[in-house]
């Protein structure tokens, strides 16, 4: 059997208002303060691009309106503390790679709609990069770290 650590290819998103402020959705988890952005698998033979859109519409609803405006140019790694490795993806993954996107939603709050298939999230509201950085769990803080600092120095 492969014992080298693995790592389940993903996508995630920076969704961005009118005012710049940044969608975060609260997880159906027991810890109460699991936020985050959302962010999902690449089904086999799906590209990044198109996942993103795909797990956008699944956590969100958000169907319209909305624009890629930039794709990181790396690949983002975390891995999951070790209580939760055998908990999720039947273990077969010690974190995720993800390549990240910035899509700017030009839509009214009335047009996201969480109460997908299956929900991701319980609570979703807009915010900002500080205060995401507070509410996220301890183990991605690192990896939201160096996608905003990422995307804070694109050229416009």
């Amino acid at each position: 059997m492969d014992q080298k650590p693995r790592y389940r290819r993903g996508v995630g998103m920076i969704i961005l208002n009118s005012r710049k402020q940044i969608f975060i959705g609260q997880r159906f988890d027991k810890d109460k303060s699991a936020w985050q952005m959302p962010q999902g698998g690449i089904d086999k033979g799906e590209s990044p691009a198109k996942a993103v859109i795909r797990e956008m519409k699944e956590e969100t609803g958000i169907k319209k309106n909305y624009k890629i405006i930039y794709e990181c140019k790396t690949w983002y790694f975390y891995k999951l503390p070790s209580y939760l490795r055998k908990k999720l993806w039947k273990g077969r993954f010690i974190g995720q790679k993800q390549k990240w996107f910035i899509i700017s939603f030009t839509g009214k709050d009335e047009d996201i709609n969480i109460k997908t298939k299956k929900p991701e999230f319980k609570k979703w509201e807009w915010s900002t990069q500080d205060n995401i950085l507070k509410k996220i769990v301890p183990f991605k803080r690192r990896l939201y770290t160096s996608i905003f600092k990422e995307i804070n120095n694109i050229d416009d």
